[in-house]
């Protein structure tokens, strides 16, 4: 809302400019202070996501933090931010480096991140149950090609942005949450070269593109055998009875 018309003797009047210079000093502040908050934020997220990660090529040698000028960190290797000239990270590409260690819990602290491509390293751990509050705005999440194990974390459907989301060649076990079907945005689902089993998810596959190859327990989808009917609880207690 604008401020409604004056002449310019309206101006003059010391009390209306001290006002008007208090609102406008304040406004500065509250800028200066987001500003800040989000600069610093992510230098710490990269700060410690080096400092988690074993970096045997020294590619991220080129990550030193000594420099403050705002923009600094766009210059990184593998660092994309939504302005050159601005401290905050939109994309992270760290794929085929050899990095070792677990997923970086500290990606949190990008809080802008909306890319994560770690494919092609030697990452190993689960990937953490609580990924989607790590991950608020994440729309392509790659892991592929690591050695992460455990089972597909279920929060990964309140990843509602995700377009693009590669699991493949990892040694993950369990089943698909799902609950992965109500993803109205995903476009590219790939679990490929895992161990998983049960049924996949329902997903509308005239929108996305899904791929389960070399998972033998896996039923139910495109290219794959169907699922077995589960018997009823009175066909179980029939079976039951018979036996006894």
């Amino acid at each position: 809302m604008g401020f409604p018309h004056m002449g310019c003797s309206n101006y003059q009047d010391p009390w209306l400019k001290m006002v008007l210079s208090i609102v406008f000093g304040f406004l500065v502040l509250i800028s200066s202070f987001g500003t800040a908050y989000g600069t610093d934020t992510d230098i710490f997220c990269l700060k410690s996501i080096k400092g988690s990660l074993e970096d045997p090529y020294n590619y991220l040698q080129s990550w030193t933090f000594n420099d403050k000028t705002e923009g600094f960190i766009c210059k990184f290797i593998g660092v994309e931010c939504w302005h050159p000239d601005e401290n905050r990270v939109l994309n992270l590409n760290l794929s085929n480096m050899g990095l070792t260690g677990q997923f970086p819990r500290a990606i949190r602290n990008c809080s802008s991140l909306t890319g994560l491509d770690l494919s092609i390293n030697k990452l190993s751990g689960t990937i953490p149950a609580d990924i989607s509050s790590l991950l608020t705005y994440v729309v392509t999440l790659d892991l592929s090609s690591n050695e992460f194990s455990g089972t597909i974390p279920k929060s990964l459907a309140n990843c509602t942005y995700l377009n693009i989301l590669k699991l493949d060649s990892n040694r993950l076990t369990g089943q698909i949450p799902g609950q992965f079907a109500s993803l109205g945005r995903l476009k590219t689902f790939n679990v490929t070269n895992n161990l998983l089993s049960g049924r996949v998810p329902n997903f509308n596959y005239t929108k996305v593109r899904a791929s389960y190859g070399n998972n033998r327990g896996l039923c139910g989808g495109p290219n794959l055998r169907p699922c077995q009917a589960q018997p009823s609880k009175s066909n179980t207690a029939v079976i039951a009875g018979a036996a006894g």
